[in-house]
């Protein structure tokens, strides 16, 4: 009797034992994003926001007891160095989901691992083809691109301006930015009377934007990001090219601002709401938590932009689904994503379902033009 009852006693410590030690074991998040290389102004805030806030969710005692641990590698870019670390991260990290894929390109290649594996994966990039068609365990929180050519299009559409130059470059995000440009041109009414491309390591478009001003083009539409925006931007500047121009949200950051100088007065995109959340109606729901990531990310880090906001949106919908699925059990984080409902963040109010992975719509977008070296709303 007595040995029954210490085997029994011992059982239920072991079993306490093993609960506790499950509960104590943190939650792996994995991220793979662009930090240094041409894209590092993208991912460069958003490793600084996932770092942030996984810091101040732990001081907050974690999520239900068990603390966050972030495993982070830089990609520079490389789409083969992402695939390699995504499959680190599950293999030998053993991560419990992925937040990261800065550039599209990235994300694009990672795809097939994840799927394969099975593993929650919030996307940071633009490309629509990220979530369409849908994946199983593939999200994303930043707009698309088809969101951004539908913005700028309406826009155009307002001025009276039918006839369009497009300039793209060579990477990812730019190629599918173009297929959305020439997509979407005929809904809105858009001829494209020219159709020009640069290397996103080129350092002068002056022969591309020759060729446009000869055209009989009402306004040019630079889809990209990098650096190369920037130098489209002062070389229509040089060339004394005055028709309007328009960016995509590739270049939402104080960065394009700098690089461009004064060439950039003046032009628009379609941005998240953080870039002008202080002009925001108090009414707006998104207001408060727009100024309240803006303010703590500038009081440690300095000027905000809308891509650190992405990270910030992609944590907190991870977050809340592995509270609602109580643990870190893949299908159920899974699903609880899937499931994601009415969550106000940096980038709009985020309705996800089985027929969208991402949950925004293109009122999410604000258009805003450069004056004075800063952003307005275009009402």
């Amino acid at each position: 009797m007595k040995n029954l009852w210490q085997t029994t006693l011992a059982a239920v410590l072991l079993c306490a034992s093993v609960s506790w030690a499950s509960a104590a074991e943190p939650i792996k998040i994995g991220s793979v994003l662009t930090v240094t290389g041409p894209a590092s102004f993208l991912g460069d805030p958003e490793l600084k926001t996932l770092q942030m806030y996984v810091e101040d969710l732990n001081a907050k005692g974690g999520v239900k007891g068990r603390k966050l641990e972030l495993i982070h590698y830089d990609t520079g870019g490389n789409a083969k160095d992402a695939v390699n670390f995504v499959k680190r991260l599950i293999k030998n990290d053993n991560v419990d989901l992925i937040v990261g894929g800065t550039t599209t390109g990235d994300t694009l290649a990672v795809i097939p691992d994840v799927e394969k594996e099975g593993i929650p994966f919030i996307s940071l990039a633009g490309a629509v083809e990220i979530i369409e068609p849908v994946k199983k365990w593939v999200f994303k929180t930043p707009h698309t691109d088809r969101m951004a050519v539908a913005k700028i299009y309406e826009d155009l559409r307002k001025r009276g301006l039918t006839k369009v130059a497009i300039i793209t470059g060579d990477g990812g995000f730019d190629k599918s930015g173009r297929e959305q440009l020439l997509k979407l041109a005929p809904q809105y009414g858009v001829t494209l009377v020219a159709d020009e491309s640069y290397g996103n390591k080129d350092t002068d478009m002056t022969a591309q934007l020759t060729k446009i001003r000869s055209s009989d083009a009402q306004a040019i539409i630079n889809f990209g990001l990098g650096q190369a925006p920037a130098i489209v931007t002062k070389n229509i500047k040089q060339l004394g090219i005055t028709l309007p121009l328009y960016q995509s949200h590739g270049v939402a950051s104080k960065t394009f601002i700098d690089l461009a100088g004064d060439a950039a007065e003046g032009v628009r995109l379609p941005a998240a709401a953080l870039v002008v959340a202080e002009q925001l109606p108090d009414a707006d729901p998104q207001k408060p938590v727009l100024l309240a990531y803006k303010n703590k990310y500038e009081a440690k880090h300095g000027p905000v932009s809308t891509f650190g906001g992405h990270a910030y949106d992609g944590l907190m919908i991870a977050v809340a689904a592995i509270q609602r699925a109580g643990g870190t059990d893949k299908a159920k984080v899974r699903d609880e994503i899937e499931k994601t409902q009415g969550f106000i963040g940096t980038g709009g109010v985020f309705n996800m379902t089985p027929q969208d992975h991402m949950g925004l719509t293109v009122d999410a977008f604000k258009l805003v033009e450069i004056r004075n070296g800063s952003w307005k709303i275009v009402q």
